[in-house]
């Protein structure tokens, strides 16, 4: 047993997705593709008397971290630090709940794979209802096509070969699981056509184009996010809206070149990783 230990999960940004639900949840999940950022979440475990989450020094109650520990059988204490604001479309739960089962399965020396470990982290959010492929998309980095649905024994990943600047700004959030939890007919059937374009031409020219007209088709764009892609599409950049937040994501300098003051940050070269 160790006394700590910290793992870094890059951010993911969703650009399109389909829903797919089973009722085994290592099943359930989404296809799609999106972005894994260089701006992203550490989580550190390190062995307690209590199990406690931390956000930034603050208690949080996140269902899916509590999981994982339960399932691995371990009381822990759990710090988290991220770059990313939680709630608005970057996979931060994503991100602490990966992020714990790689620090956990250290710290107690519970000698599982990395796949299994994949396997805990996503069946558990998607019983949350705050994600369906944040966590396999993640596990992979660089930028990710989730072409089946699941966890890594059920899944099948592809991803775009290539990197980019990525600019984002954020206006709040928006609830993964109340959207989650409605009719999702209309958004998956935007998201299988969304897909089918990105597998037929896997470039990041084509992933915004066909992101952008996934929020559209799906009925998701927020005034705020609207008012955004607008003043990008004035300045010929390419943005969407990150799913799912009042966020808007740009490839390039597009937010910057439209007067916005965002962050900077580029898309992440690998997937979670122990420091």
């Amino acid at each position: 047993m160790s006394d700590e230990v910290t793992a870094f999960v890059p951010g993911h940004v969703t650009g399109f997705f389909s829903a797919h639900h089973d009722d085994d949840p290592t099943k359930a999940g989404s296809r799609g593709a999106g972005l894994t950022l260089t701006d992203g979440v550490t989580v550190t475990v390190r062995p307690a008397n209590d199990r406690t989450v931390l956000f930034e020094g603050e208690p949080i109650d996140v269902e899916p971290v509590w999981t994982v520990l339960e399932t691995l059988e371990v009381s822990a204490r759990v710090d988290v630090d991220s770059d990313l604001p939680l709630g608005a479309g970057f996979g931060v739960s994503g991100a602490m709940t990966l992020g714990t089962a790689l620090a956990a399965n250290r710290v107690f020396d519970r000698k599982l794979s990395a796949n299994e470990l994949v396997t805990i982290a996503h069946g558990a959010e998607v019983q949350a209802g705050t994600g369906l492929g944040d966590v396999v998309a993640q596990a992979r980095g660089g930028v990710p096509i989730r072409l089946e649905p699941g966890a890594p024994q059920f899944n099948k990943l592809d991803a775009i070969p290539a990197r980019a600047r990525v600019e984002y700004v954020s206006f709040g959030e928006l609830s993964t699981a109340d959207v989650l939890s409605g009719d999702t007919e209309r958004l998956t059937a935007a998201g299988k056509q969304a897909l089918s374009r990105v597998v037929e031409e896997p470039t990041l020219t084509s992933f915004i184009c066909a992101s952008r007209a996934f929020a559209r088709e799906a009925g998701l764009l927020t005034p705020n996010v609207r008012d955004a892609l607008e003043s990008v599409a004035e300045v010929e950049g390419q943005a969407s809206m990150a799913m799912l937040g009042d966020t808007v994501f740009a490839l390039g300098t597009g937010l910057s070149d439209a007067g916005y003051e965002p962050s900077v940050c580029a898309t992440h070269p690998a997937g979670a990783m122990l420091k």
